[in-house]
């Protein structure tokens, strides 16, 4: 762990997902472009690390999520909230911005309240869909909360928070897409291109692409020139994917690539994409990519997730539509025989394709206005002028 260097002028931020993280590190990129003199502290991932100041912990890599998993870090745990003690009773802060995450960062906001430094929580947890309770905290707790879906903003001022809808931040950073009213039938021959995004963490990966990849090969023993495209998060080594494909086929090299990108245009070259449900979801949609939503949980997850979630969809596509409009599969469902018969039925089907990616057309608008880091660092910045 890296030693926190003595400054005057410094700023923590804390993520601890891959998405996260990437949003945690375009809002400091701006921050310290528009403020040169800002000295940024962070725990995250790779992304973080490369544009603060000081890095103290790749959180990221960790990878704990769900209802049980976060209790096999309690120690890794214990020593982070003791280094960042330390951290705020020392260098004093100017604020601590907290992105997602909440199961960590609820902890971060309490000792931060204890010591009269501001908190802005970027990216707020899914409290509409369960355990409402941690709304109430961070409306108490944080001095701005900055919501990235329009209707999180009146329920965090129902209960007291100060809170702006800002827009999506994908809006910044996703490219979009043009409708064509031009049907085409693609015949046996035609080389699509599948998307395979099994999560970003190594638990997912393990649990979603196996079953991804031999969803993949039952499309491509139709579609035979079909290629297939592995998008994977940085704390992910290749070595790590390789290990699991080659279970389904070990000449699997020549059939599918593994992409790392910043810029999603290989990712948006997509004819269709198997999909964990997540981010990954929203992002094909701003990108027109049809997809297929997949996701397993510990089956102990699984139940306490029944018995809370007050939603009906999973995926973010779902939930911003009001309406099933991708098939989710979950648990035993998500299989290779359900997850090719989707992909069947959507690429065999051009007016079905065409139907599903006017909606996703209509999922930018609902998201507010590109810009949204820019805006957020200028309240955090006319915070600290004050």
């Amino acid at each position: 762990m890296a030693k926190i260097a003595p400054i005057t002028k410094n700023i923590l931020i804390i993520a601890g997902d891959p998405s996260g993280d990437l949003h945690a590190a375009n809002l400091i990129k701006i921050l310290k472009k528009k403020d040169p003199e800002l000295s940024v502290t962070s725990i995250g991932g790779m992304r973080m690390k490369k544009e603060s100041s000081t890095f103290i912990y790749n959180l990221v890599s960790v990878g704990a999520i769900g209802f049980t998993e976060p209790f096999k870090r309690f120690f890794l745990w214990v020593k982070l909230i003791r280094i960042i003690r330390y951290y705020m009773n020392e260098k004093k802060p100017a604020c601590i911005i907290a992105v997602d995450f909440y199961g960590f960062n609820h902890q971060i906001m309490g000792l931060a309240s204890h010591r009269n430094i501001p908190i802005f929580y970027y990216i707020p947890p899914q409290v509409w869909a369960s355990r409402p309770k941690r709304a109430l905290s961070i409306a108490r707790l944080a001095k701005h909360i900055f919501c990235i879906f329009p209707f999180e903003e009146d329920v965090y001022k129902k209960l007291g928070g100060a809170c702006d809808f800002m827009g999506h931040p994908l809006l910044d950073i996703v490219p979009g897409f043009e409708l064509s009213e031009n049907i085409q039938i693609k015949d046996e021959n035609y080389p699509f291109k599948i998307g395979i995004l099994p999560g970003s963490r190594k638990d997912e990966i393990k649990r979603h692409l196996l079953i991804f990849v031999k969803s993949f090969y039952k499309l491509k023993s139709t579609y035979k020139n079909s290629r297939g495209y592995i998008f994977a998060a940085p704390e992910i080594p290749d070595e790590h994917i390789h290990k699991i494909i080659k279970t389904v086929n070990a000449e699997a090299a020549g059939d599918i690539e593994i992409v790392r990108e910043e810029d999603y245009k290989i990712r948006a070259s997509m004819d269709f994409s198997f999909t964990s449900s997540g981010t990954a979801t929203l992002e094909n949609a701003l990108m027109g990519v049809p997809m297929v939503v997949a996701y397993k949980m510990p089956k102990l997850n699984f139940a306490i997730a029944k018995r809370i979630v007050n939603i009906p969809y999973v995926s973010l596509v779902n939930i911003i539509l009001e309406k099933p409009l991708v098939k989710e599969l979950l648990q035993n469902k998500a299989n290779p025989d359900l997850l090719s018969q989707e992909a069947f039925s959507i690429l065999n089907a051009p007016q079905k394709l065409n139907a599903m990616r006017k909606e996703f057309f209509a999922i930018r608008n609902l998201l507010g206005k590109p810009g949204v880091a820019d805006r957020i660092s200028d309240k955090i910045l006319n915070y600290l002028k004050n």
